[in-house]
């Protein structure tokens, strides 16, 4: 009864050093590899990207790190890996969302979608109305001057 007991306690106590969380912010190496679906390849590039300065959260994480994205952040959390103590969520995720459109959008961009589209409804609606009245003025202001002066020679 007491070996049964002490297995459980050893197997317990190995379990539990298996799910201990592993901060992105202080891992070696190897811990990072110990996390299923980071490889060497990508250990390198966090540890390169951690030596400029430590990840603030998930959305600095996946910004900063090539090659992580919010699917890939949820399946490293679900291993044990934290940034800075603290898991990946729903929030962290919105976050990283926001910053990457923000990343990847130009300033056009930026300023069609702030001004709603009233900028395209504006230039269509001048458009046909500008264009007729200049192509109609230009030629009846033009045409009678040079005929009238044209008959008196």
């Amino acid at each position: 009864m007491l070996k049964k007991l002490l297995t459980l306690l050893v197997a317990t106590l190995l379990a539990t050093a298996a799910w201990a969380a592993v901060d992105v912010n202080t891992a070696t190496e190897a811990e990072l590899d110990g996390i299923k679906g980071i490889g060497p390849g990508l250990s390198g590039r966090i540890l390169q990207e951690r030596r400029n300065a430590a990840f603030k959260d998930w959305a600095d994480f996946i910004g900063r790190v090539g090659g992580v994205g919010n699917k890939s952040a949820v399946n490293f959390s679900k291993e044990g890996l934290t940034v800075n103590g603290k898991k990946y969520s729903a929030a962290a995720a919105a976050k990283a969302e926001a910053k990457n459109n923000k990343k990847h959008s130009s300033p056009h961009a930026a300023d069609r979608k702030a001004r709603g589209g009233a900028d395209k409804d504006a230039a269509t609606a001048t458009t046909p109305a500008t264009t007729p009245a200049t192509v109609t003025a230009a030629p009846t202001a033009a045409a009678p001057a040079p005929a009238t002066g044209a008959s008196k020679n």
